[in-house]
């Protein structure tokens, strides 16, 4: 395959999303193999956007194992920072007639992780509109 090019714009866009993301994918002492390279293509697959840790190499290196990484895979190579490499392929729209994915449960472990990593926070788990009072507010 060949490497997706992408314009400047959808580049920048690409970066910013990845900047929350974490790698998914390690490269250790074995370098780029077959199980390397099944595993990158099958995190592409699900997420489409994903971070690739390449830790050891030079930096010449890492260019070279970005390159083959979206040479061989079909993707883009949005940033090489550092050792971590950030591709982006489009996901496949699913086949007509295969079973589609459930939505997550609407509330849930999901939702608690959320709310204790200090996200937004809906009007119903807000609770009431007054200020809070200390227990110990008015007692001497």
């Amino acid at each position: 395959m060949t490497e997706l090019k992408l314009a400047h714009e959808h580049r920048l866009r690409l970066r910013a999303q990845a900047h929350r993301l974490h790698p998914v994918v390690r490269l250790g002492a074995a370098g780029l193999n077959e199980a390397v390279f099944h595993e990158i293509d099958r995190a592409l697959r699900a997420h489409g956007l994903i971070k690739v840790r390449a830790a050891g190499a030079q930096r010449a290196a890492r260019e070279d194992l970005a390159r083959a990484m979206a040479e061989r895979l079909g993707a883009a190579r949005v940033q090489v920072i550092g050792n971590t490499v950030i591709l982006f392929r489009p996901v496949p729209e699913p086949v007509a007639g295969a079973p589609r994915a459930l939505p997550p449960p609407q509330g849930g472990p999901a939702a608690s992780r959320v709310l204790a990593a200090g996200g937004a926070r809906s009007a119903l788990h807000r609770g009431p509109t007054a200020p809070r009072r200390s227990p110990n507010r008015g007692l001497p």
